[in-house]
């Protein structure tokens, strides 16, 4: 028997030593694992990541693999875009121009047709209750592997209508959690203390010393949580930083250029934030589960999306902070090609995400579907590809193992995971 050193995990140590490594060397492996972390970051041109999650899940034929030739799968028409070639849909115009920065993945194949379900798969890479374990989403994920560990705002922020446990840390822990902005206009409500800054400052002393003394005696996670939670919101309260939640700051002319919807308004905030230092920002749409009047629907919600999704991605070309900012349009999967009476019902056999800015190789479509959009006829990318993918963008190592509570190892991405090649310029 021989003691793992810390910093590495045990399967790790497991491979190193069946590889003739002895248990006395296996410190001295620690600075080469490291290393290889860090080449991952140096490597990634994305230094953060904004998620554009399309709540309910968006039909693909409806906007971004349009099949004109079969009248069944819709009545909206395609439109040529900045890319010759490349088509989307008539809903789309303002973003058919920027389409030199986007790539759309036509192949994505997934398993799971409940929302949160498909929800959690979507977000965190493994499915619902998959080993008795609670999974990190992608933004906890990415808060832990590239997030500053005393940036004054949560690394992970989910501008979202929807709240449920695909968001949360998982086995991270409660540090890794996201910060929840109901409604952007707003942002974080109660920052601002009721009472002057010396009796906060006494009370928030008491409260330290009555958890120091209760977590000495009563060593419980619980306790570690409850500690963690009230000094992210103490130091939140106390940072300059916060004001990249105030809108108001904005000139009304950029404010305008996005929307005055909550997607707009979300949309301008995730820039704020990636500009003040955030790592990852989810903003929602929801709305897409059209089971009934599908076009109407989807008319309306692209009108938001197309107005605010253009704002955003111009704006941050503009500021230069395109190059560096991954920029993600996905839901929970897609919806039935052809329709169900009026509607469209769950789909993840063949759907489509788009991927923009952060090193992405914009002007490409990636994989095909059938004459219908029902399969994937080329290039089929798994949710594990998918999160092995935005991994490699954001400079994160897919297959580092990080150790559970109970001690078992697993790796960031389940096995099989293969970056989508194509999107890497």
């Amino acid at each position: 028997m021989f003691t793992i050193p810390a910093g590495l995990s045990r399967r790790d140590a497991l491979r190193l030593t069946a590889a003739g490594v002895s248990a006395s060397s296996l410190t001295g492996w620690l600075p080469v694992l490291a290393a290889r972390e860090g080449e991952a970051k140096a490597q990634a041109k994305a230094k953060a990541c904004i998620v554009l999650w399309m709540d309910g899940g968006p039909p693909h034929t409806d906007t971004f693999d349009m099949k004109p030739d079969v009248p069944e799968c819709g009545i909206y028409k395609a439109i040529s875009t900045a890319v010759p070639g490349i088509s989307i849909s008539e809903l789309l115009p303002k973003f058919s121009q920027q389409m030199q920065h986007a790539a759309i993945v036509r192949g994505m194949s997934t398993i799971e047709n409940e929302h949160l379900r498909a929800r959690v798969h979507l977000r965190t890479g493994y499915r619902s209750g998959q080993g008795g374990l609670t999974y990190p989403s992608m933004g906890s994920i990415a808060s832990e592997a590239i997030g500053v560990p005393d940036f004054p705002i949560p690394n992970y922020v989910a501008v979202a209508d929807v709240r449920d446990r695909s968001h949360g840390p998982g086995f991270l822990g409660p540090r890794y959690q996201p910060l929840f902005v109901h409604d952007p206009k707003k942002g974080v409500e109660s920052l601002k203390a009721m009472v002057s800054t010396p009796t906060v400052d006494a009370r928030i002393g008491l409260l330290q010393e009555l958890d120091k003394g209760f977590a000495g005696e009563y060593q419980v996670p619980l306790s570690t949580a409850h500690r963690s939670v009230y000094d992210r919101a103490v130091q939140l309260m106390r940072t300059e930083k916060a004001k990249a939640f105030d809108l108001s700051l904005e000139p009304m002319k950029t404010r305008s250029a996005y929307g005055e919807s909550a997607f707009g308004q979300g949309c301008l905030l995730a820039r704020r934030l990636v500009e003040t230092g955030v790592k990852y920002i989810e903003v929602g749409l929801g709305g897409w589960d059209t089971h009934f009047e599908n076009n109407e629907a989807v008319k309306k919600l692209c009108g938001t999306l197309d107005h605010s999704m253009t704002a955003l991605i111009a704006d941050l070309q503009n500021r230069g902070l395109l190059d560096s900012t991954l920029v993600i349009w996905m839901g929970e999967f897609g919806r039935t090609p052809t329709f169900k009476g009026k509607g469209r019902d769950h789909f993840a056999k063949a759907w489509s995400t788009v991927f923009m800015g952060g090193g992405v190789k914009g002007g490409q479509v990636i994989g095909r579907t059938d004459k219908t959009g029902a399969t994937v006829a080329e290039r089929p990318v798994s949710t594990a590809d998918f999160f092995a993918t935005v991994c490699r963008l954001l400079g994160i190592d897919h297959e580092q193992e990080k150790d559970t509570p109970g001690g078992r190892p697993l790796p960031r991405v389940e096995k099989g995971g293969v970056p989508v090649q194509e999107l890497f310029s």
